[in-house]
């Protein structure tokens, strides 16, 4: 392995690692959020499951990332290099201000803006949706609109269905709500070491098969085992503050409320996962929160200035990533 290749790879390790100080803390935010575990009983929790969700559920994901960028093989390593630089830069920056912006939103991004100054728009796969399966970054991007609201609807209709079940419940609830939180936060971090961590694995897989290494897009298991450790060392190193936001700042949740939203996240991005789509666990989560406080009919509990900050990180990452990784390609090949 080549020194520009293994560079490039590491950038999608660090990528992965950023994405655990955003997207992976979502898997736990709840079940911390409401004392349901202690910060390194939920971290212990996600590092087991964010390494099983990738190992056991499949590359559907890691296919759509790795096929975003068509380049000549002899530009591939600086593209999607620069791209990947460009994502991590922005994750950093915006978990600084403890923002949960989109790690997918910031590698789309990355990925377009280098691949544009390389090859035009000939260099990107704009794609769209093959049935149900999305393809390129027109069918990443609907993945990626449409799974909050899937998340705020869902969650919406579990708390409504829980409290319904639970109207008359009495402390002894309390025992299985937890019981629940746990098994549900063990499936949303599965549910999104299978997403997450592939959309890392695809981009090293697209750099291996450039690079000649392997024949096709079918990654390596030490890619899969690499970026589910990176992800979730990026969970224990600086989550925290992106919980606080999640757990604490969009909406005060109780216990049957981060059941609620572990459920309902988990099973978006656990089908997201099946199709394919790469979503983002920091919206969906998210979104959940905000479907929660209109399930219980208190929206105007709901810290609105939070959820706008949120949005706006939201709306402005890809092309800020995008630009980012356009000029520091250009810069790039004018130095050397």
């Amino acid at each position: 392995m080549d020194a520009g290749l293994a560079v490039a790879v590491l950038l999608a390790l660090a990528f992965a690692a950023t994405n655990g100080l955003h997207d992976a803390s979502n898997a736990v935010a709840t079940l911390v959020a409401t004392r349901g575990a202690t910060p390194t009983q939920a971290i212990a929790l996600a590092t087991v499951f964010n390494l099983l969700g990738p190992l056991l559920l499949g590359a559907a994901v890691a296919d759509t990332i790795g096929g975003i960028v068509t380049v000549a093989p002899s530009a591939a390593t600086e593209v999607i290099g620069v791209g990947l630089a460009a994502a991590v830069a922005w994750n950093l920056l915006t978990w600084a201000f403890g923002l949960p912006s989109s790690s997918g939103h910031a590698l789309i991004g990355g990925l377009v803006g280098a691949g544009l100054v390389e090859g035009g728009t000939g260099a990107i796969n704009w794609g769209g949706m093959d049935g149900l399966r999305p393809v390129g970054v027109f069918g990443t991007l609907i993945a990626l609109a449409v799974s909050p609201l899937l998340g705020g609807i869902a969650a919406l209709i579990v708390i409504r269905g829980i409290r319904r079940l639970a109207h008359r419940a009495t402390r002894r609830w309390g025992g299985p709500v937890r019981g629940g939180e746990w098994t549900m936060s063990a499936a949303l971090a599965f549910s999104h070491g299978a997403n997450d961590a592939q959309k890392s694995v695809g981009v090293i897989a697209a750099l291996l098969l450039a690079n000649g290494h392997i024949d096709s897009l079918a990654a390596p298991t030490w890619t899969k085992v690499a970026s589910a450790a990176a992800l979730t060392l990026g969970t224990a190193l600086g989550g925290w503050r992106i919980i606080r936001t999640v757990g604490r700042r969009i909406y005060r949740i109780q216990a049957i409320d981060g059941l609620a939203s572990q459920s309902a996240s988990a099973g978006v991005i656990f089908g997201a996962s099946l199709l394919g789509a790469p979503v983002s666990t920091t919206q969906v989560v998210a979104s959940s929160i905000v479907g929660i406080g209109a399930g219980r009919k208190r929206l105007h509990h709901v810290n609105w200035e939070v959820a706008r900050a949120m949005g706006f990180a939201w709306l402005i990452t890809i092309p800020g990533t995008a630009a980012l990784a356009a000029a520091g390609l250009a810069i790039w090949r004018l130095v050397t």
